[in-house]
């Protein structure tokens, strides 16, 4: 049997494409899946749309499942959700995560896919990949019961650590941004919000998501002395320039970078990627979080809608992309 699909493909920069692929046969130790959702991340996801992948970082950025090469063209993407349809009899019909890019149906190994809880409804799921880096940035910044918090940015990550500090006992945590629109994404995952003039000060620790030479240095001024600046934003191509010559050395401040890429080495012994992903499944039972979904279209727009997303024409958290019920061939 001919099995086809399609896939999102980024012919050139700014430039995307579906185009029909042949799938090949499942082979032990494999399954086949049908895509039910795949996610847009607005942060890595549309500046490797706009080719602001360096050099030096092509291989370092690759994509789990990932085909071609940077800028392009390229296969891309990381956050999709589906059912089993072929596979071991224990995960026929299972609705399952997978770090794969914007396909209609692809074959994986069985370890490469996560169950999705049954709790956890298939839409929200396609935030799994951006919960697992909140995760990793938790367990790399260790905050403690009773800290002044503030999450930089209140893009899809940034948004996705405050809505975890959330659930921690006695901190004091306010998301920060700068589009005041962001207040109402804050109130929904019960977080308390300021733009950047009036964020609260003395802070313990800051989580820097925001993409922004402004957000990164306005992160290191809120800091308490011995504070510590958590970074997760990347910048691409993009240099940034910081006042260290200023209170950065008096004070003692810390400024680390944290990347999914590696399991945080304080997580505890034993910790993997399968269990960091299971976690942020199980961690997406919480009903709050569809709030960082802020749009969906279906599959066949995403050339597009691709374009509106990288340019901010379309503002978005995570862009939900629908896969239409269809038979193989």
């Amino acid at each position: 049997m001919n099995r086809s699909a399609r896939a999102f493909w980024l012919r050139s920069p700014g430039r995307g494409e579906l185009r029909d692929i042949t799938l090949t046969e499942p082979a032990e130790g494999e399954v086949l899946v049908r895509a039910l959702y795949s996610g847009v991340s607005r942060g890595t996801e549309t500046l490797v749309f706009r080719g602001g992948v360096p050099e030096s970082q092509h291989a370092v950025m690759r994509a789990p499942f990932q085909e071609g090469d940077f800028p392009g063209p390229v296969k891309y993407g990381y956050l999709s959700v589906g059912t089993v349809e072929e596979g071991p009899a224990e995960l026929v019909g299972r609705t399952v995560f997978c770090l794969y890019p914007h396909q209609s149906r692809y074959v994986v190994p069985v370890t490469a896919v996560t169950v999705v809880p049954d709790r956890v409804p298939a839409a929200r799921a396609v935030l799994a990949g951006t919960v697992e880096t909140a995760v990793n940035a938790l367990w790399d910044a260790a905050p403690l019961i009773g800290d002044r918090i503030a999450v930089v940015g209140g893009g899809m990550v940034g948004c996705s650590v405050a809505a975890l500090l959330a659930r921690f006992p006695g901190v004091r945590l306010q998301l920060v941004d700068a589009d005041p629109a962001r207040a109402k994404t804050a109130e929904a995952l019960g977080v308390d919000f300021a733009t950047p003039d009036g964020a609260l000060g003395d802070c313990d620790l800051v989580v820097h998501a925001s993409a922004t030479e402004a957000g990164l240095t306005g992160a290191l001024r809120l800091l308490a002395p011995e504070g510590t600046v958590v970074e997760l934003s990347w910048y691409g191509d993009r240099r940034v320039a910081l006042p260290l010559g200023e209170a950065f050395h008096s004070r003692r401040l810390t400024l680390r970078s944290s990347q999914v890429g590696t399991v945080s080495p304080a997580a505890r012994a034993g910790r993997d990627y399968a269990d960091r992903m299971a976690l942020a499944l199980d961690l997406l039972a919480a009903p709050a979080l569809d709030a960082l979904i802020t749009g969906e279209s279906a599959f066949e727009q995403l050339p597009d809608i691709m374009p509106k997303l990288a340019s901010g024409e379309i503002p978005a958290l995570c862009h939900r992309i629908r896969y239409a019920e269809t038979g193989l061939t």
